[in-house]
């Protein structure tokens, strides 16, 4: 009994003691305290010089680039009104038909007071902004970096130059309410089965597409239907989700239905 009673008076107000002060170190919502306090500050980081310039090429900063990327489509964008995007060839030449017809596709579209918006490059995209721009239109050119540098055309009076194609191709979905999508390479091709695979899934909102240049575009559709759909990868739905045309006054009438019927 004595052995306890001596053990119960040593142990008597064990916790009752102040703890010995430690450093205490907040950084934001997070709370340092001991051996995990940091020997500088975070705005001492911010000014301190640094010759290693690596971090301009690491995942975080990237992730700010693309951020950047997208505040400024949204802020540069969110006014221009209803929209109808023209895709094609850079290669086109001004004396090719398609040149012709989007150009007269640029003008329809702008004379019913929707801006055009195209990828701001040569060919195609330089004759549906021209079109917009002699209708006194808004003729909207966003571009894409390329290590075979494209500036802008001289049509484009809004213009914006992207580093990544999957900003650069969610402006052109955000902000378009129709499109009319001309012969052209795989560039064309990524964004008009983009355009077709998110309003297909129901990603986004089911707007009018006009492919141009039936005599281009059937051979696809002749290997989507008696392929794709055949083998059951689509249904007969989704290609009702497109029509073809020769007629620049038909691909504009389709690519403005929707406002139209707003």
């Amino acid at each position: 009994m004595q052995g306890n009673k001596n053990m119960d008076e040593k142990n008597e107000g064990l916790g009752s003691e102040p703890r010995a002060q430690v450093p205490v170190y907040q950084r934001g919502p997070v709370i340092m305290r001991g051996k995990m306090v940091p020997k500088d500050t975070t705005n001492q980081h911010l000014l301190t010089p640094s010759a290693d310039t690596s971090w301009l090429h690491t995942d975080p900063w990237r992730v700010l680039r693309i951020q950047a990327e997208f505040v400024d489509g949204f802020g540069a964008l969110a006014e221009i009104g209803p929209a109808v995007t023209i895709f094609g060839s850079a290669r086109t030449s001004r004396d090719d038909p398609y040149y012709v017809a989007a150009r007269k596709c640029g003008q329809l579209v702008a004379q019913q007071g929707v801006a055009v918006i195209t990828g701001g490059g040569p060919g195609i995209m330089e004759a549906a902004n021209r079109g917009a721009t002699e209708m006194g239109g808004s003729s909207v050119g966003l571009g894409i970096e390329l290590p075979h540098e494209q500036a802008l055309n001289e049509w484009v009076n809004l213009g914006m130059n992207f580093r990544y194609f999957f900003v650069r191709k969610t402006m052109f979905m955000k902000y378009s309410s129709g499109s009319i999508i001309f012969p052209g390479g795989f560039g064309t091709l990524d964004e008009a089965f983009e355009e077709l695979t998110l309003v297909q899934t129901g990603k986004s909102p089911k707007v009018p597409i006009a492919l141009f240049g039936r005599s281009y575009w059937e051979g696809l559709f002749d290997w989507l239907r008696d392929s794709m759909l055949a083998d059951g990868n689509i249904s007969a739905e989704d290609l009702k989700l497109f029509k073809i045309t020769d007629d620049p006054v038909e691909a504009a009438s389709i690519a403005l239905s929707q406002l139209e019927g707003a």
